[in-house]
């Protein structure tokens, strides 16, 4: 019976409110008004007590406005490679592209070292599509990075930013020209981690890599990579696909170099006209475990010293042919530290101490490390 009469009573209130409401549309009165909030994608979602903020507005304007501060600043980088003499003749000249980016507003460009190296015609693309000629100032083969310098005005100078500051899950952009054809060319992702090693083949690594999912392809090499205030964080150098023949194919492996890197190199190139690295003035052979068993060496990481260079830091220090360095200042030559990682984590002019190894003996040798210079 209780019920049967809430029920009743809920249905007469209902008619009630209702007839009243069209009395009075009917009597030209403004009706009674009920709102029914209905929550939206910018308001936020409690969810057992917390609130979730859902909104993807704020990031897709950050992208935006960060676009539109570097944009101008990227250029496709244009070049010849030589015809090379081969058993069928003279291979024709092949034109190659990558990606750069404009540091001030004297004309100097950032790209990588392999976009430009023993190429000649280079001149730069401007994002309006403005062609300039360009020479190299100087390389850095070890950070894989080039300074250009181009005639003209420039319509705009790319931020370096601190690259220290970078974290896993961070979005970045990279801009640059894939193919050389699809110019300023803009992809999103996030850093997926920073101080990344790549090993080149060539007895040394790229240290203290940027690590990203950001789309890179052929020819964006050189360009930036971005974070969402519009600072350029990296210069974007390769993909890994995979690990060798067979091996798995791998997607989203992109890498670059460190601002703070670049910033180095940039200005001592600018300022001197090269980058200087350390020269210690040895050739030398890697020891590894399987070449040490082979060769009954008595160490199993290390360089064996073939040779010492005449008037070089190590024939002043006191190292001779058949020593082998195994350590270089505090760096101990192993699985993951190389002899050029280990002689590059020191300067030019800096006394480190030397650990080799003569006829089974160890031996620290003081040597005052010299200076070389990368030819443009």
């Amino acid at each position: 019976m209780v019920i049967i009469l809430v029920a009743g009573a809920s249905a007469l209130g209902g008619g009630l409110v209702g007839g009243f409401a069209v009395y009075s549309t009917l009597k030209g009165e403004t009706p009674v008004t009920i709102v029914t909030s209905i929550p939206t994608f910018a308001q936020p979602i409690e969810t057992n007590n917390q609130s979730l903020q859902v909104s993807s507005t704020d990031i897709e304007t950050a992208i935006t406005s960060a676009v539109e501060k570097v944009g101008p600043t990227v250029v496709t980088v244009r070049s010849v490679v030589p015809g090379q003499m081969s058993f069928f003749g003279t291979t024709p000249d092949q034109e190659v592209s990558g990606s750069g980016v404009i540091i001030s507003p004297e004309g100097y460009i950032l790209t990588n070292n392999h976009v430009v190296e023993n190429t000649s015609n280079l001149s730069i693309i401007l994002a309006v599509g403005t062609e300039l000629s360009a020479k190299v100032v100087n390389t850095d083969l070890f950070a894989d990075l080039a300074v250009l310098k181009a005639e003209g005005k420039m319509p705009a100078v790319a931020t370096l930013g601190n690259s220290d500051t970078l974290k896993p899950g961070q979005t970045v952009i990279a801009i640059g020209s894939p193919l050389g054809d699809f110019k300023n060319t803009v992809t999103v992702g996030v850093i997926s981690a920073t101080g990344r090693a790549l090993d080149t083949g060539s007895g040394y690594q790229m240290e203290d890599m940027i690590q990203t999912d950001a789309a890179i392809n052929q020819g964006n090499s050189g360009g930036p990579l971005v974070n969402l205030a519009g600072e350029v964080v990296g210069i974007n150098t390769l993909v890994v696909r995979g690990q060798g023949y067979g091996s798995a194919i791998a997607e989203g492996l992109g890498f670059a170099v460190p601002s703070n890197t670049v910033r180095i190199i940039a200005e001592q190139i600018i300022k001197k006209g090269y980058f200087a690295r350390p020269y210690l003035g040895v050739q030398w052979q890697e020891i590894t475990p399987s070449i040490a068993f082979r060769y009954n060496l008595p160490v199993e990481w290390g360089a064996y010293v073939s040779q010492v260079y005449a008037n070089s830091p190590a024939r002043q220090g006191g190292i001779q042919p058949k020593d082998i360095i195994t350590r270089i200042g505090d760096k101990t030559l192993g699985e993951n530290m190389s002899f050029v990682n280990a002689l590059f984590s020191y300067q030019s002019g800096e006394k480190i101490t030397i650990e080799v190894v003569r006829a089974e003996q160890k031996m620290e040798l003081s040597v005052t490390l010299g200076e070389t210079v990368t030819q443009p």
